[in-house]
């Protein structure tokens, strides 16, 4: 057991640890050079004071979205007399269209959003701050999609354009969902005159040689072999191509290596952390869900718990539901949370998102069951998965939670 002393000292593993981190930015983001050249040229006519295209990048968890908007960003900084001015927001945290504006008002204006002016008063700060030297405002939402009203987002900051007469708005929007703009209105989309750029998944060998550099950089000389970076660069690919989860792997195999006071890290530190980064990446996974396909998660934790009406449809081991089964629960906790259900067309593109996501799997039923349904089976466990959703949802502390009969 590591002493107080031991955890002070001097790492015998790390040399720094910053570089594992998600919110590391290195010098040089290999292989995305010509996504980086793209987001340049979105960007450039902001810079020139003209108002320009909005962009939406896409791409899956760990393909260096953020990353290289922040690389972008801080290429800007360095530019002297623009008159663009940037925003970064992380629509997680900030996740209203209140919220976003008393941010970017709060970047540039900090006195004036701790006022505690409302939503309409901040537009008319914001668009008359634009218009006093026509500025060229960039905002970056990043993980857009978790803006609950995004419909009046887009159209407050769309608005702006319309009602200034020099300057303007330019939207960068970071999602890992290229199907989020299909839950928006009409009326927002066509206010979007946007670009979109998608990032693709890493190979195995860009995986390695973006680890290789990170390893050098962060452990000290000697502690892990080619071998092992090998074998978290192929695990990786395997789980998508997500970069972040393989310096996760790195991170947490370094951390077994100084518990166990070892020398270097082996294949069997790799291993464990592998195992331990797959349960932390999926509880992760769900957080970033879309609002009711985490109802639709969470009503089937709930069946799984509980067995479903139907407990026959069980092998000992595993617990399978019908489809329909888990529709009129959704039902059910949507109106308990006066939220409006969405329709079974909705319902069916959630079950399949949740599946090519690996948190579900869903089987059509066979003969001895009446009609044509789909069995669903939860594939995380159900208990982890409803604590997760529950404390995300409701903010509920899991352990004070009375189980549900």
């Amino acid at each position: 057991m590591s002493t107080l002393n031991d955890l002070l000292g001097e790492s015998k593993i790390f040399h720094n640890r910053e570089v594992f981190s998600p919110h590391f930015v290195p010098h040089k983001l290999v292989f995305r050079e010509k996504e980086i050249n793209n987001i340049e040229r979105a960007i450039a006519p902001a810079l020139k004071g003209e108002r320009g295209r909005n962009l939406f990048i896409y791409g899956k968890t760990g393909t260096g979205k953020t990353s290289c908007v922040n690389y972008v960003i801080d290429e800007i900084k360095n530019i002297p007399n623009t008159r663009a001015k940037i925003s970064y927001v992380n629509c997680r945290i900030y996740n209203s269209r209140f919220r976003v504006l008393n941010k970017i008002i709060g970047d540039h204006l900090p006195t004036y959003a701790k006022r505690g002016y409302g939503a309409v008063d901040l537009y008319e700060r914001m668009r008359n701050w634009i218009e006093e030297d026509s500025k060229i405002f960039v905002v970056v939402l990043d993980e857009i999609d978790m803006v609950k009203d995004l419909d009046d987002l887009i159209y407050t900051l769309t608005r702006i354009n319309s009602d200034v007469k020099a300057g303007g708005v330019a939207m960068i929007g970071i999602s890992n969902k290229i199907s989020f703009k299909e839950e928006l209105d009409p009326r927002s989309l066509s206010t979007l005159y946007e670009q979109e750029l998608v990032f693709p998944a890493y190979y195995a060998t860009e995986i390695y040689a973006i680890i290789k550099d990170r390893s050098d950089a962060g452990f000290k000389k000697g502690i892990i072999s080619d071998d092992v970076l090998h074998y978290i660069a192929a695990t990786s690919a395997k789980e998508g191509g997500d970069a972040r989860f393989s310096l996760k792997i790195l991170s947490k195999a370094g951390e077994l290596g100084e518990e166990k006071n070892t020398q270097s890290i082996t294949m069997k530190e790799a291993q464990e952390a592998v195992r331990m980064a797959e349960d932390d990446s999926v509880y992760d996974l769900i957080a970033t869900l879309p609002e009711h396909q985490k109802l639709v998660l969470y009503s089937i934790a709930l069946l799984t718990q509980s067995g479903g009406t139907y407990k026959k449809l069980t092998d000992g081991v595993d617990t399978y539901l019908f489809s329909g089964e888990i529709y009129n629960r959704y039902k059910s906790i949507s109106e308990s949370m006066k939220k409006d259900p969405k329709s079974e067309r909705w319902y069916r593109k959630y079950l399949s998102e949740l599946e090519m996501q690996g948190l579900i799997a869903a089987f059509e039923s066979g003969k001895g069951i009446r009609g044509h349904t789909k069995l669903i089976k939860l594939l995380y466990p159900s208990k982890k998965t409803r604590d997760v959703l529950e404390r995300d949802i409701f903010g509920l502390n899991p352990h004070a939670q009375k189980e549900e009969n």
